[in-house]
């Protein structure tokens, strides 16, 4: 009777003991989760802050492109005009 009685408290104690064991583990696990989550949002953060500045200096760049296209446009025109205007008199 003794021997079932050990061994009835040996297995409750060991069923105490992997359940808290697993108990641990889960909340690891799930620290781990949260631990992910952040990376992630903070590398989407920084994806977002490279990418608006990319975006920012392409901008200034395609407007300063526009401006010079304009202004040499109209100096050309006014060459034009002018020898035509020569051309005529």
């Amino acid at each position: 009777m003794t021997k079932i009685l050990k061994n009835i408290a040996l297995a409750l104690l060991l069923g105490v003991s992997i359940s808290a064991v697993a108990q641990d583990n889960q909340s690891g696990a799930k620290q781990d989760m949260k631990d992910a989550g952040s990376d992630t949002k903070s590398a989407a953060k920084s994806a977002a802050s490279g990418t608006a500045k990319t975006t920012k200096k392409a901008a200034h760049a395609t407007k300063k492109g526009t401006k010079k296209a304009v202004n040499k446009s109209a100096e050309k025109t006014g060459e034009a005009s002018d020898k035509v205007q020569e051309k005529t008199q």
